[in-house]
């Protein structure tokens, strides 16, 4: 019974890892094929022989390498940002009282129920008022924190911290910000190594704001300078999941090297609860 648990156990994740995998190894085999062969039937489950092909034509269409250095720019400005707010503030809400700390936190919770969409006419009327459309500013400043990293730290920090380390902090004199800095913050890694990684990955793959603000091309990131190998009545899909290729590789880069930092930070979290 064991043994048929266990292999039951090992097929599931397989067949998990199957699925998972898949769509890398799709996008992969189609940036290596043309367009005709990509619309050709059966499809083609191996490679081809148009990659190089493909990704020349990707950096000759596009500044791929400045709309690069752009996302990655407002990516790390914005993940920087988020966590030094959002862990602030859930780190208030977990182990301090204050005056409206439970409507604060619902209307937090509130907000995090309202499409996203809803604040574009809203969000862009106030960036044209500051002067600052077609800047970096714009995609940073609006994203330096966010309800969802603040609901997350606080839940984190309410049963990870313990507020008996807080009160001796307190009597060896430490104040707000060095009970935050020293005291909580290597206790909440865990935590901040997810909404790390969950935030650069929005940053990077967000789309639809930086299209909307940016009107100067040489600040295009990336997602927005790889619209534009869309044509207007023909696409040419081989180059264009080419350049999608591009644009998924350092997402793929970043998570092998910190995996094993992020795993660790888990077991280390899982341990100290």
């Amino acid at each position: 019974m064991a043994k048929r648990k266990s292999f039951l156990l090992y097929l599931g994740l397989i067949v998990g890892l199957i699925i998972s995998v898949f769509p890398f190894y799709w996008l992969l085999v189609m940036s290596t094929r043309t367009t005709a062969e990509i619309y050709s039937f059966p499809p083609k489950f191996w490679f081809g022989t148009h990659l190089i092909d493909n990704i020349t034509r990707v950096l000759n269409n596009i500044d791929f390498f400045g709309a690069f250095l752009n996302t990655l720019f407002v990516a790390l400005s914005i993940t920087i940002l988020v966590l030094f707010f959002d862990s602030l503030a859930g780190f208030t809400f977990a182990k301090f009282k204050f005056p409206g700390k439970k409507w604060l936190f619902v209307l937090l919770l509130a907000t995090m129920m309202a499409p996203a969409q809803l604040s574009l006419v809203p969000s862009f009327v106030i960036m044209a008022k500051f002067g600052w459309v077609g800047t970096f500013k714009a995609l940073i400043i609006p994203g330096m924190a966010n309800a969802f990293g603040i609901f997350w730290i606080r839940q984190y920090a309410e049963d990870s911290v313990p507020s008996e380390l807080l009160d001796a902090g307190r009597i060896d004199g430490c104040g707000f910000f060095r009970l935050y800095w020293n005291i909580s913050l290597p206790i909440l890694r865990p935590a901040l190594s997810f909404l790390g990684a969950f935030t650069f990955i929005g940053a990077w793959n967000d789309y639809l704001w930086p299209l909307i603000i940016l009107n100067d091309q040489s600040k295009f990131t990336l997602q927005v300078a790889l619209s534009s190998l869309n044509g207007i009545y023909v696409s040419d899909y081989s180059m264009v999941i080419a350049g999608t290729l591009l644009a998924v590789v350092p997402l793929i880069i970043l998570f092998l090297f910190i995996s094993k930092q992020f795993i660790s930070d888990i077991a280390a979290g899982a341990i100290k609860s």
